[in-house]
């Protein structure tokens, strides 16, 4: 499967983005789908995952409250709806694709990637 994740860009704090990452298509192995941040000089950090069937979703507590992750299966696409924005928040976002059937937080359990969008938030 293919991710292409879209929808970064320069915000100021306070602000609000939407990413988008659409599969190329779906596979049986594809149970979940995350998403993923990484600011310079850090590791790939857990941003929320959600579940295609059924909905579960899983979120880190620095986002907990301010960010909404949702998929429309129909056209193989999940979103990251993030408000309140914060210079913290400022990061190469990827999308990434899980075979595992608990919605999981960790990058190794997650088998295909896309190639990241930047949200810079000014403060």
């Amino acid at each position: 499967v293919q991710l292409q994740a879209s929808g970064g860009g320069l915000v100021q704090a306070g602000g609000s983005l939407r990413l988008s990452c659409a599969a190329s298509r779906r596979t049986f192995s594809s149970f979940a789908m995350g998403w993923f941040r990484q600011a310079p000089g850090k590791e790939h950090e857990f941003v929320a995952a959600i579940r295609w069937s059924g909905g579960s979703t899983n979120y880190a507590d620095s986002v907990e409250g301010r960010f909404t992750i949702s998929r429309d299966n129909a056209k193989n696409t999940v979103y990251l709806q993030m408000n309140s924005l914060k210079p913290e928040d400022t990061a190469v976002y990827y999308c990434a694709s899980t075979s595992s059937m608990r919605v999981v937080v960790a990058p190794h359990e997650y088998d295909a990637w896309g190639q990241g969008t930047l949200v810079t938030v000014s403060s």
